[in-house]
């Protein structure tokens, strides 16, 4: 990028410098020294770099936010207390957070009640209610009561760490549509030196000194003027910018290639439990088709369901610690991806899960039990079917809310042309009451995961740009088959890990603000480079001097090097409108 202004700030000091000692040597030698364009020159450039790297400061506002959230000091509990440095704070340390101290570290309440603002990392207005046993975050504020936190998560590993990280490497990495400027420059700084020397020729004519000054100056004007600085600013202060805007709203985007690919998305993939329903299955009814007691059903079936770490087995988990509190051994444990779980509880083999399951496991399914499943599916309900020993031993009705905003994004995705798709490893029935109940018109029901990816790349495989948004193991498949995976924040793990996307606040019009804000940051990358191409066409054939010969205006080298730097300027202040990025379902009612 500084190969240009080097040539022409060279060009004219070591001619100023052949001038003086030509004529130093020579009695009647007649010439002028452009030392003060040199000085001039670089003096512009500076103040523009510097100008410059005040603005691009701002464009890193929303991380230098991120990490100011994060306090210096905690009170360590060990026989008394003591305040010490949150560096310093290790695994399994006792912290104790007064009200209105913000909580030092990743960690579970063990004593104390009070309620936590946890809006600055997950976006949840009211504050949220802490008891022994509950998760907090570190960078949140305590609000009413004094808590005493065992610490789980720290430095590096914890989530406010984490996400630091994330937009710091998102702000690094180059985004594909740089490559544009990568070409562009590639070309444009060797074709631009190699006419400047018969642009010189032809002012250079008759051969005299002053007419070879004219056209030295114009040769640095056209040389300075040229730089294409501005093209390079084009797109990384836009994508700071961006996902610095996304973080502070609960949006990470783990690169520029993720904030580009998600302005071509054309469909987007939900998955249903946990993304399109609130994730916390209840039971809300069991019966028995054989003649065990509810209590011995029950606790065969959490036997089984213990080890599952779906949300429907642990549904079933806490339904059954109603009944009884002790939960039996099980052995010879085995997941069945997308269908159910199998044991061996004492003598007796246990399986746990949906017709496909029973099918597999040649269990016969009674009219009684088929009726029970068609009532609770057009219901919108999920059936965990129970088999103890070969037999039909009961059931579990399993109701997981659709999320409240759920259809509001659906209708918002529709509107901005994009096609919502469901894929979930339920049963039809139930997927095509949920389906209708959120608006989306197309759906695949018991989908196993490695299903889910199939359907991703079928979608691919007909030309369409595919989103998918997940929240568990079952979905990192599809996470990663997908042009671009969006994880929820309250997944798993392995679904953040492989997803380009993260949802911090779990709430799904944030896929609708991903979309929205990758399209208007690409928009303004598009502005950007128009922005400094129009700088360079408009002002190249004034530096060569196209006016001189009719108006006498032309571009003194000192000029150029000032509209250089506010060509730059200008890119960057540009990039900075997108601070003022507003969520397009912010504060939207139904």
């Amino acid at each position: 990028m500084d190969v240009l202004v080097a040539l022409g700030t060279n060009t004219a000091y070591f001619y100023s410098v052949y001038v003086i000692i030509k004529a130093t040597l020579a009695e009647n030698f007649e010439g002028q020294d452009f030392f003060e364009t040199s000085a001039m020159l670089i003096s512009f450039i500076l103040l523009g770099k510097y100008l410059e790297i005040v603005a691009k400061g701002k464009t890193s506002d929303a991380l230098a936010k991120l990490t100011e959230l994060a306090p210096e000091t905690a009170c360590l509990l060990t026989l008394d207390a003591e305040e010490i440095s949150t560096q310093l704070i290790q695994r399994n340390d006792i912290i104790k957070i007064v009200p209105g101290a913000k909580v030092a570290v990743d960690g579970v309440v063990v004593d104390g009640q009070s309620h936590v603002n946890e809006s600055m990392i997950t976006g949840e207005a009211r504050p949220v209610a802490k008891r022994p046993g509950d998760k907090v975050i570190g960078g949140t504020m305590n609000e009413n009561g004094c808590i005493y936190v065992k610490a789980t998560h720290v430095g590096s590993e914890a989530a406010l760490s984490q996400i630091v990280q994330l937009v710091e490497a998102a702000q690094l990495a180059r985004a594909p549509v740089q490559l544009l400027a990568d070409r562009i420059s590639r070309y444009f700084v060797p074709t631009v030196s190699s006419l400047c020397s018969p642009l010189c020729s032809c002012w250079w004519i008759p051969k005299a000194m002053d007419k070879f000054e004219l056209a030295l100056q114009f040769g640095i004007s056209v040389l300075v003027i040229a730089c294409p600085c501005a093209l390079g600013l084009a797109t990384p202060t836009a994508v700071m910018v961006a996902t610095g805007k996304g973080a502070s709203q609960g949006v990470l985007i783990k690169g520029g290639d993720a904030l580009e690919k998600a302005h071509t998305v054309k469909t987007v993939v939900f998955d249903k439990t946990g993304t399109l329903t609130v994730g916390k299955p209840q039971v809300v009814s069991a019966v028995l088709f054989s003649s065990f007691s509810m209590e011995e059903f029950c606790d065969l079936a959490t036997a089984a369901e213990a080890n599952s770490e779906h949300p429907i087995a642990k549904a079933v988990v806490d339904h059954a610690k109603r009944f009884r509190h002790h939960i039996p051994d099980v052995k010879d444990f085995q997941v069945h991806t997308g269908a159910g779980v199998t044991g061996k509880v004492g003598e007796r083999v246990v399986l746990v899960g949906n017709r496909r399951l029973m099918r597999t496991s040649e269990i016969t399914l009674v009219p009684e039990v088929e009726k029970y499943i068609f009532e609770n599916e057009e219901l919108a309900r999920t059936c965990v079917l129970v088999a103890i020993d070969g037999k039909m031993a009961g059931a579990f009705a399993v109701t997981d809310p659709v999320k409240p905003e759920a259809q509001r994004v659906v209708s918002f995705l529709r509107s901005m042309g994009i096609t919502s798709i469901m894929v979930t490893g339920d049963n039809r029935a139930t997927a095509a009451a949920i389906a209708r109940d959120v608006g989306i018109d197309y759906f695949f029901a018991e989908t196993s995961p490695v299903g889910k990816a199939d359907k991703i790349k079928d979608l691919q495989g007909k030309g369409v740009i595919v989103a998918m948004v997940g929240d568990g193991i079952n979905d990192s498949p599809a996470l990663v088959a997908a042009d671009v995976g969006m994880a929820i924040g309250a997944g798993t793990n392995v679904a953040i890990e492989a997803a380009d996307i993260v949802l911090i606040k779990s709430n799904l019009e944030d896929v609708v603000t991903a979309i929205d804000l990758s399209r208007q940051t690409i928009a303004r990358i598009r502005m950007n480079y128009v922005w400094a191409l129009g700088y360079n066409v408009l002002g190249m054939p004034i530096a060569a001097g196209i006016l001189y010969p009719f108006t006498g205006i032309r571009l003194p080298p000192w000029l150029a090097g000032a509209c250089m730097a506010a060509s730059s300027l200008s890119v960057v202040c540009s990039s900075l409108l997108l601070q003022s990025y507003k969520k397009p379902l912010h504060g939207r009612e139904g």
